[in-house]
């Protein structure tokens, strides 16, 4: 099965099921005799572990990364890095109902119309619990980017239409700092959730620190590949950068990023980033911003119609542990992805400057 590989001079090879002993990934090309602050990585992947906040799923794993190899007295050595992630709280038995039925807005039709057989337990190697090998592999990233400067902070900005008023509220925690104002998006998940239903929302986020130049032209442009970083992640429907699609009902002299002199020595700057950082698919030096969104949860405790394998047509109604809204475990999803993206790139300039 090809697609389980990501990057091409800093590559992310992730692999196991959701209701597999572990799951895990290798991550290749990452420079040696780096240090490497384990609690830090351990830290990304406790943001995004499941059985955190009410409207979490339920699901309680450790995520306790275990480093297999690439690592010595504290130091990358330059080989792969191999991590596993076990899983110790899969209920298997919650999904044996669903093994001959097709559930809407699945992917159980359309793997199993591929491969010819598919795991249905809580999804396989289509669950969003592969997503924990990322966070490990961005982890490192971000590692990697903090001695370059390089900073990448995303935050829930908006959940079931309802918009965050603290842009800062990174939610990672899955039921944010509550402020005052923000008591409505509580409220509001409580009335999804006692519906059975589910909610979706979008993910902003910021690149800080990146220099220009970063990045190529024509089919490998910077905002290309974070695009494809972004729609890899389960339940992502959509990507923008800069001014999006807001830009498209702009005129042509109110988009312009004009260029001015920064403070003496600093460069160049535009007085608008309505580009985003990204101009010609190469990085121009000021932040990179984007948003992803989020659909809601396939999984949801209602009563649903549906065909079985022998097309007869059933009812269907959720059952197994999920989350009411999967947005606030993805902000470390999203920070990861783009760190992968940004550090394959400043390798990739890194390996051209060598020869």
């Amino acid at each position: 099965m090809a697609g389980n590989s990501f990057g091409k001079n800093l590559v992310l090879t992730t692999f196991g099921e959701s209701h597999g002993p572990l799951t895990g990934g290798v991550l290749d090309g990452f420079p040696s005799n780096f240090n490497i602050d384990l609690d830090f990585i351990q830290s990304e992947l406790n943001r995004r572990a499941p059985g955190i906040g009410e409207f979490s799923s339920p699901r309680k794993e450790d995520d306790r990364l275990e480093v297999l190899s690439g690592i010595f007295e504290g130091k990358t050595t330059g080989a792969p890095i191999a991590f596993i992630i076990p899983n110790n709280d899969h209920h298997s038995e919650d999904y044996s109902s669903v093994k001959d039925i097709y559930r809407p807005s699945h992917a159980d039709y359309s793997w199993e119309q591929k491969f010819g057989h598919r795991d249905y337990r809580g999804g396989g190697r289509l669950s969003a619990r592969e997503t924990a090998a990322r966070v490990a592999g961005g982890a490192f990233a971000k590692l990697y980017l903090l001695t370059k400067k390089i900073n990448i902070q995303a935050a829930v900005s908006e959940i079931g239409g309802l918009g965050m008023q603290d842009a800062g509220c990174r939610m990672q925690d899955a039921g944010c700092r509550m402020q005052d104002e923000e008591m409505k998006l509580k409220e509001y998940l409580e009335t999804i959730k006692a519906s059975g239903d589910t909610v979706g929302g979008i993910i902003s986020c910021i690149i800080t620190g990146l220099p220009a130049g970063i990045g190529e032209p024509v089919f490998d442009k910077l905002q290309a590949q974070l695009a494809k970083a972004m729609l890899s992640i389960n339940a992502v429907k959509g990507f923008e950068y800069g001014s999006g699609f807001a830009g498209s009902r702009m005129k042509g002299s109110e988009h312009n990023d004009v260029f001015v002199s920064g403070p003496e020595g600093s460069g160049f700057h535009t007085a608008t980033n309505f580009s985003g950082g990204i101009q010609g698919g190469i990085s121009n030096g000021m932040p990179v911003y984007f948003r992803v969104a989020f659909k809601p949860v396939s999984s949801i405790k209602m009563p649903q119609e549906t065909l079985d394998k022998q097309g007869h047509p059933v009812q269907f109604t959720g059952s197994g542990r999920h989350d009411v809204c999967v947005v606030p475990r993805a902000v470390p999803i999203v920070e990861a992805m783009a760190a992968l993206v940004i550090a394959d790139q400043l390798l990739n300039g890194e390996m051209v400057k060598m020869f």
